[in-house]
């Protein structure tokens, strides 16, 4: 069993016809990803390796339903392509675009939490439960990396999420789904709106969280395990430990505000609520050998 999307998921594409959607389309395929058709407006008719593509969600959902929708859609078409999906009744969404206007970014998490949807993104790689199915543009075929097995993944960074990954592979452990929620001011969907999901799961035995400075979403993590939702264990890395106090760096979702936010008071909050944080990504795997030697 994985979290959002296994062998089984029945998957579409946005944008299947464009550069990206289909160069990583069949890198989707290849791993075993069951993408059942593909849209580009105006191209129906075509076929993108063996994909059926169509002018809309809705023509290609009455051919063959999916039940997540992969999009590889420029940032200004972003929040149409979102909406299209969810009115075909598409409940699971992920979108890789960068830059999606703010006011428009707010506008897709309501109608997605409207519809009892999820979107992962934007600002994301994707997801992937290797050797299953992925969603996005993420090396699978990188072994080091991307081995399966039995840790779920949680990131809000690119550059750091191979690095953070490959020290869980070196601890002797695999992943079970790892996530990219996005590292935008408003992701489609939070750390803590996933923990629920890996409690859930019988193949994830513990969780890593790769956080960053800014933003609230590790101290929601803490707080979600204070409260016994998720009681699994659970390590962090939080990255910008560095970042001098006061300077504005990062991207969208690096922002310090009101007290909360920094790297310091993150860490804090993880450790009070029983998680344990790495001060570098190679004290990852050994952390993990800890608690689930426990």
């Amino acid at each position: 069993m994985s979290i959002f999307i296994d062998e089984t998921t029945t998957v579409a594409v946005q944008g299947a016809t464009g550069k990206e959607g289909s160069y990583w389309m069949q890198h989707m395929k290849d791993m075993g990803t069951k993408v059942v058709f593909g849209v580009t407006p105006g191209k129906e008719g075509q076929n993108v390796g063996g994909v059926p593509i169509y002018h809309s969600v809705q023509r290609g959902m009455k051919n063959a339903p999916a039940e997540l929708s992969m999009l590889f859609v420029p940032p200004r078409f972003t929040k149409d392509a979102v909406f299209e999906a969810l009115d075909a009744g598409i409940k699971k969404i992920v979108t890789i675009a960068e830059g999606i206007p703010l006011h428009e970014a707010i506008q897709i998490r309501k109608a997605a939490l409207s519809c009892g949807a999820m979107v992962i993104g934007g600002n994301t790689s994707g997801i992937i439960s290797p050797g299953k199915g992925m969603a996005g543009c993420i090396p699978f075929w990188i072994e080091r990396v991307y081995k399966r097995g039995n840790i779920g993944v949680m990131t809000r960074s690119g550059s750091l999420t191979n690095e953070v990954t490959a020290e869980v592979v070196k601890g002797g452990f695999g992943v079970s789904t790892l996530i990219g929620v996005g590292g935008d001011t408003t992701p489609g969907t939070r750390f803590v709106e996933l923990l629920p999901m890996y409690e859930a799961d019988p193949d994830t035995k513990a969780v890593v969280i790769i956080g960053e400075l800014g933003g609230c979403m590790e101290e929601e993590v803490a707080e979600a395990m204070e409260a016994k939702i998720f009681t699994k264990p659970l390590v962090a890395f939080i990255g910008g430990r560095t970042a001098p106090e006061g300077k504005r760096m990062g991207h969208a979702g690096a922002i310090v505000s009101g007290g909360k936010g920094t790297v310091k008071g993150k860490v804090a909050a993880i450790e009070k609520a029983g998680g344990l944080t790495a001060a570098k990504p190679s004290e990852v795997g050994k952390l993990l050998q800890q608690v689930c030697s426990r």
